[in-house]
């Protein structure tokens, strides 16, 4: 993921974009023509699934994320707890994840260290937020089980990601655009 990541220096392209995006069509509608991300684009330029299981990534209530991030990367409750009521959400710090990586590298816990870098590079890249620095914990379900979660259809995932992104940055309302722009 990080490999395929583009710097996108020209933001006023973006905007022209996004201006052009219709939700009821998923598609921009250019001079030249109608034009969309499909599935197929996802797979080239990113090199992700787009076959295989689906991930319900249902939201989760906080508490729930802290259940969660005891359970699959080992923290204390109350460093979960802290951890998410800064964000006031099942949200934590990428720097945070980052720091669990990175400890947990040091003491050697290889699968728990995965799931941590995991979790930051999805945040980072796949379903980044407007806030940039955050990462929802659902997306920590995902790697529970290592083996498994090479199985999913990763692809569709983000596609469905950067729409919703699009729609709701093409609202006239709005001045900010996430998701991984390297798509556009």
């Amino acid at each position: 993921m990080i490999g395929c990541s583009v710097v996108t220096g020209d933001l006023g392209l973006i905007f022209v974009l996004v201006e052009r995006w219709h939700g009821e069509t998923s598609s921009f509608h250019l001079p030249v023509g109608e034009l969309t991300i499909t599935l197929d684009d996802v797979s080239s330029l990113l090199h992700l699934s787009i076959t295989g299981a689906l991930h319900s990534f249902e939201p989760l209530v906080m508490e729930e994320a802290v259940i969660l991030l005891m359970e699959l990367l080992e923290v204390s409750g109350q460093e979960a707890r802290a951890e998410t009521a800064q964000a006031r959400r099942a949200y934590v710090r990428l720097l945070w994840v980052w720091d669990i990586y990175l400890s947990r590298c040091e003491a050697r816990w290889w699968i728990i260290a995965a799931r941590a870098y995991l979790l930051h590079l999805v945040g980072c890249t796949l379903f980044t937020n407007k806030s940039a620095t955050h990462v929802h914990v659902v997306h920590l379900e995902a790697f529970r089980d290592l083996g498994e979660s090479g199985r999913y259809a990763w692809g569709v995932a983000v596609l469905v990601h950067m729409y919703d992104q699009l729609n709701e940055a093409s609202q006239s309302s709005r001045r900010q655009i996430t998701g991984y722009i390297t798509l556009l």
